[in-house]
């Protein structure tokens, strides 16, 4: 089977025109798959603030890019909140749309995610599960030991990967792919992320986001079968540089 590994990219600064401002954030393209380093503010899909969609911004690349004319296809395979930051895939023609959602209800897609947060787990690392609840009005979702009517049983597993003085860097694992799920199983075990408000953290982030990011996927490509590995640039952010130079060293 061949393989593919897609390093890190230095993600471009934001500007006006499509070409820059979303393809300085580009970290994979084919003919088939288009793979974006999602910042704090994008949106994947559409909510009550009326902002346009990475995937609207995505056509407008597109068009510009190959000079379409018409509409162009611009499939979400999945979604990040909002505040998340990270790599997120889009599918450039139906046959990849189907393929990618397929494989992610199927979770053939291994999604690595990173977290900042000021109180480390007791654990430096372990297996997390808890029993979900989404309140849709608050949009939030509370998490319980044991199981429950309405809940939805939630697995992932973390790791510690660096501190600093005043954080911990944690990289997570997810099993399963609930609403708000990361972000809810670290606060329960009382190590919200840093920024999340929502779900307890003293503070916002400057930028308004929170720290979380979704640093890496890996999958078998949907039509040329190979393996692809992608990984996403943390934000810039100096706490967020610090941790990923003291990943690499």
């Amino acid at each position: 089977m061949k393989s593919k590994i897609i390093e890190n990219r230095v993600p471009g600064m934001l500007a006006s025109p499509p070409l820059e401002e979303v393809g300085g954030r580009l970290l994979y393209e084919d003919n088939h798959l288009i793979v974006v380093n999602k910042t704090c503010h994008d949106l994947v899909q559409g909510d009550k603030t009326g902002d346009i969609t990475l995937p609207d911004r995505l056509k407008e690349y597109l068009k510009e890019k190959y000079n379409k004319p018409g509409n162009v296809f611009c499939g979400v395979t999945h979604r990040l909140d909002r505040p998340t930051s990270g790599v997120v895939i889009f599918a450039k023609t139906g046959k990849a749309l189907a393929r990618m959602n397929e494989m992610f209800q199927l979770h053939e897609v291994k999604k690595t995610y990173w977290a900042i947060v000021k109180n480390a787990p007791e654990e430096p690392e372990a297996r997390l599960t808890h029993y979900l609840i989404r309140n849709e009005k608050q949009n939030k979702s509370y998490a319980y030991d044991m199981a429950r009517s309405g809940a939805k049983k939630s697995v992932l597993s973390y790791r510690t990967l660096a501190k600093s003085d005043n954080y911990t860097l944690l990289e997570i694992d997810l099993e399963t792919g609930r609403h708000h799920q990361i972000r809810c199983q670290l606060a329960k075990i009382g190590s919200p992320v840093k920024g999340d408000l929502k779900y307890g953290f003293a503070r916002s982030n400057p930028d308004g986001g929170i720290s979380l990011h979704a640093r890496r996927v890996e999958f078998i490509h949907p039509v040329s079968k190979e393996q692809i590995c992608i990984t996403a640039p943390v934000p810039n952010d100096k706490l967020w540089q610090e941790f990923e130079r003291a990943v690499s060293v």
